[in-house]
């Protein structure tokens, strides 16, 4: 009976926080009419779910976030693999292309939007290039690093074997620099979320859970803003969890082989 009891009390206990925490909410909507504003009673956050879940709202949102980030994640992660393989591979590449990376990745994201709104408008392809930019990142970089610490005694057994340089790359360095390449990928869907948030909020123009974050504070939507930080903050727990099982699973599954 014990060890039952513990094995529910361990999830209990998780949830001991946030139950406080909704309580002192409640509490303080109550303190009158200026605390309502700022704290929604739990009754009309409630109220707001089922209104924007009925209207189609919120999915029409969510979803053209979701696509923007996951789009925008593969595009710039393919390009950021494809670069720090052409970077680890060629002395010349590295020579060429490193320095001109590594001083542009010092630019604070939000220092380039200026520029990119410039070439790239206010349009779909502005937000996509953010988002893409945001994801090249940390996987040019975890890809560079991958291929640069494969063991030399694999390397000692490829040219051994006289493997040519296109088998070298598939059968040694690809599979030992794969865990530091999804390590780049996982890094990279954090920063394609965020980005993707933040150029919606620059870029109102198109669905999103950030134009409808702005849309609801300037209409003075309380309940719709605090739905939409939820949400964004539900959802980014939700693609965390699931590129990290993922991740989890890929190099398991390639380890095991």
């Amino acid at each position: 009976m014990k060890p039952i009891l513990t094995a529910v009390a361990g999830p209990l206990r998780g949830l001991l926080l946030p139950a406080l925490l909704l309580l002192a909410w409640q509490w303080a909507s109550g303190r009158g009419a200026s605390a309502a504003y700022v704290f929604v009673p739990l009754e009309q956050l409630w109220d707001g779910l089922r209104e924007l879940l009925a209207s189609g709202t919120l999915a029409l949102h969510v979803g053209a976030s979701l696509e923007r980030a996951l789009t925008g994640l593969a595009c710039g992660a393919l390009l950021g693999i494809a670069t720090g393989t052409l970077m680890a591979q060629s002395r010349i590449a590295e020579r060429l292309v490193g320095p001109l990376f590594h001083s542009i990745r010092q630019v604070p994201l939000l220092g380039l939007v200026p520029l990119i709104a410039l070439w790239a408008g206010s349009g779909e392809f502005a937000k996509l290039l953010i988002i893409g930019i945001a994801a090249f990142y940390p996987t040019v970089l975890n890809t560079f690093e991958g291929m640069r610490q494969v063991d030399v005694r694999y390397r000692e057994v490829g040219a051994m074997l006289t493997l040519t340089r296109g088998q070298m790359f598939r059968h040694v360095l690809l599979p030992a620099a794969l865990p530091a390449m999804i390590t780049g990928v996982t890094h990279a869907q954090v920063f394609a979320w965020l980005a993707c948030l933040g150029g919606e909020l620059l870029f109102a123009a198109a669905p999103g859970i950030g134009s409808l974050l702005q849309t609801s504070e300037q209409a003075g939507r309380m309940d719709a803003v605090l739905l939409s930080v939820l949400v964004i903050a539900l959802l980014a727990q939700a693609l965390n969890l699931l590129f990290t099982r993922a991740a989890r699973l890929l190099v398991r599954g390639r380890t095991s082989q």
